[in-house]
């Protein structure tokens, strides 16, 4: 039982990467990441992609609240006034990205995938916050995942490219 739920994660993560692969390719748009919950899973499974070589730059992770002050500049303060786990945080880290790569297409991810975080009752473990700079444009997503943390980082690396995926699919009917 545990492959067949394990199967049908990657299955389901990997269609939604596929996808926004294809679209970065068709839009001639490169990627850079910062992600903390997913620890690297995104940019891997993009890595994976016929397209990688076109559209993955490259990311960092930052799963430590320390990296993301002592390489990413977010000041402590702020970490401390947003947690290292919030909507505000996650576009910091996009706006960090332009100092180390230059892309078109930037993202980022934290969240709770397991206890010991800043989770209270209004954001549970489960909780992830992904926020993408396409262009000169934002998009934020706040959502809460259940299940174990690995099932968590799968549903979080899906969303994420579900996300970037619709945002490239808006533009072309513009």
């Amino acid at each position: 039982i545990f492959f067949l739920k394990y199967s049908y994660y990657i299955t389901m993560n990997i269609n939604y990467v596929r996808e926004c692969a294809r679209l970065l390719a068709t839009h001639q748009k490169r990627i850079s990441c910062a992600e903390s919950a997913t620890a690297g899973h995104f940019c891997s499974s993009l890595s994976l992609m016929p397209e990688s070589g076109k559209i993955l730059i490259g990311g960092v992770v930052c799963y430590d609240a320390d990296v993301k002050t002592s390489l990413l500049g977010i000041p402590k303060e702020f970490i401390d006034e947003f947690t290292p786990e919030s909507s505000e945080v996650t576009r910091a880290l996009v706006e960090s990205l332009p100092k180390f790569f230059k892309s078109e297409v930037y993202l980022a991810i934290t969240g709770l995938v397991s206890p010991g975080g800043s989770e209270t009752p209004e954001k549970p473990v489960g909780t992830i916050f992904i926020h993408a700079k396409i262009d000169d444009k934002h998009y934020s997503v706040r959502q809460v995942f259940s299940g174990s943390p690995e099932q968590i980082v799968l549903q979080a690396v899906n969303r994420a490219a579900q996300c970037i995926a619709d945002a490239l699919m808006e533009s072309e009917s513009h």
